[in-house]
């Protein structure tokens, strides 16, 4: 399957709130139970892309979204600035193709690129696939919230992993450049 990766628009917000729907309602990747509408969904976009946080899609040659991934604030205190939190969802046939892992590669280097040092992955439902495509990209486990959710008529285990961005702790960052302006008082 061919596929393009490139920043994901405005336009892109109803296959995205599709294959959010999709992942809410049949997989344990997300610990919402309601799908949220495309509105809260056009919402959740302009906030991350507004903060200058990297946003991606993954389209066919025809132009249809196979899948996104994009990364956020793991906690919006201002210690936290240089870490983010990665998300990826695919369309159910676009899983198992290589999609995911070039996601992956790029959501990583543009957040190297913008200066974050730290990535961490909260894996809802421990998903085996999702782990594994972190450990590929270099993630490492850090912990396992053990029934974190429930869902599906079931306890759920959250996984955290976490990745090293760029030069990480070796090096102060610098508090005057992005992202050390973001949450700043």
């Amino acid at each position: 399957m061919s596929f393009l990766l490139r920043d994901a628009s405005q336009a892109d917000i109803p296959a995205i709130t599709d294959i959010y729907r999709e992942s809410v309602l049949n997989g344990t990747s997300s610990y919402e139970i309601v799908p949220p509408s495309q509105a809260e969904m056009t919402q959740r976009f302009a906030a991350i892309v507004g903060q200058h946080y990297p946003y991606i899609s993954a389209v066919d040659a025809a132009g249809g979204l196979l899948g996104y991934a994009y990364a956020s604030a793991f906690r919006t205190r201002p210690a936290y600035r240089w870490m983010v939190e990665d998300s990826i969802y695919l369309a159910p046939e676009a899983r198992g193709r290589g999609i995911g892992k070039a996601l992956m590669s790029e959501l990583i280097d543009r957040c190297t690129g913008l200066g974050f040092r730290q990535m961490v992955a909260v894996i809802g439902g421990a998903s085996p696939a999702s782990i594994a495509l972190h450990l590929k990209a270099g993630f490492v486990e850090v912990g396992l919230m053990r029934g974190a959710g429930y869902k599906h008529g079931r306890w759920l285990d959250t996984m955290l992993m976490q990745r090293t961005l760029g030069e990480g702790m070796a090096t102060d960052p610098d508090p005057s450049a992005y992202p050390g302006t973001l949450f700043s008082a």
